[in-house]
């Protein structure tokens, strides 16, 4: 999937709550949350490993 149809998706999913009477700021949260946590299923699923903050600092 291309950056650009990405973004075509994220926007007909933003279309769909603001016709369901969801204001700017709700659906922006929204898909926030939702794009943060397919993010982590992702991250968990390719067994991407957790890093503390430290140690992304450190460069470990």
């Amino acid at each position: 999937m291309s950056p650009a149809d990405i973004v075509q998706k994220l926007w007909n999913y933003c279309n769909v709550l603001r016709d369901d009477g969801m204001s700017y700021g709700d659906y922006v949260e929204q898909l926030t949350y939702l794009l943060f946590l397919k993010m982590a299923d992702e991250r968990e699923c390719f067994g991407v490993a957790r890093l503390s903050l430290i140690e992304y600092e450190i460069g470990v």
